[in-house]
């Protein structure tokens, strides 16, 4: 009989009982490597606990034990009924300003939005603040939820001079394509990042149970003359999305 190659993934997490590190924490980074080597990819299913017990000759008990090892660090999600799955985590560095559309086929996911607002209206106190522009001023704001292979991953809330973009038709799936197309590309952002609680409306949004953490995130994007072209308000999905810095020793430093 053919031996799957799922099968000989997950035959291979088989522990060393001769090692003296408890077999549910071996059988647990094996597993743990296999995720983070990219052999397993977000929305990949784990076996069930017997076969996963069959597969590396450890009892359920000691796969039960590895599986919420990696459920509580937030590799696997467990949906009742479904089964265990990697998380669809998605580490976005800090120091690379792009689109979440590029950003999303980089990564090998579909991007997509669903639109909740999308129109002309005047700038409130703090998106006049942030783009520095007067009260009132007419802005275009384009709200949409971000989806990666349609699972939900933010709620965005972009604002625009009408000075620099005239109409919300002029933007279609991506918000930095159009930007381009009227030669409008920021060289540089800041962003602003905080946890909070999301909202029940941000809940149902995004398919997370309430109450639960999120990110919010405010940018500011800048030409290169120095000038504010667009701020972003979004709320991102912690159990998602994990924001990455790099950090490098100054030539000064104890």
């Amino acid at each position: 009989m053919d031996v799957k190659p799922t099968e000989n993934i997950f035959a291979a997490l088989t522990p060393d009982e001769t090692n003296r590190k408890p077999l549910y924490l071996q059988l647990a980074e094996r597993l743990r490597e296999l995720i983070n080597g990219g052999t397993l990819r977000g929305g990949d299913a784990v076996p069930p606990e017997r076969e996963l017990a069959a597969l590396t000759g450890v009892s359920r008990v000691t796969v039960r034990k590895s599986l919420e090892q990696l459920v509580t660090a937030g590799l696997l999600t467990q949906r009742p009924g479904a089964g265990t799955f990697v998380s669809r985590r998605i580490q976005q560095p800090l120091s690379v300003l792009m689109g979440f559309s590029d950003d999303m086929r980089a990564r090998g996911y579909e991007p997509a939005s669903i639109w909740l607002d999308k129109r002309a209206a005047g700038a409130s106190p703090d998106e006049a603040m942030a783009l520095g522009i007067a009260p009132a001023a007419p802005v275009l704001r384009l709200k949409r939820i971000r989806t990666a292979d349609g699972e939900p991953m933010a709620i965005e809330t972009a604002v625009i001079s009408r000075r620099d973009l005239a109409s919300p038709e002029l933007v279609g799936e991506s918000f930095y394509a159009a930007l381009k197309a009227h030669g409008l590309l920021p060289v540089r952002a800041l962003q602003r990042i905080r946890a909070r609680m999301a909202t029940l409306h941000e809940a149902e949004l995004l398919h997370i149970s309430h109450p639960t953490a999120i990110l919010e995130i405010e940018r500011r994007s800048f030409l290169p003359d120095g000038r504010v072209l667009e701020v972003t308000f979004s709320c991102y999905r912690a159990d998602l999305y994990d924001f990455v810095v790099e950090l490098q020793t100054s030539e000064e430093h104890d």
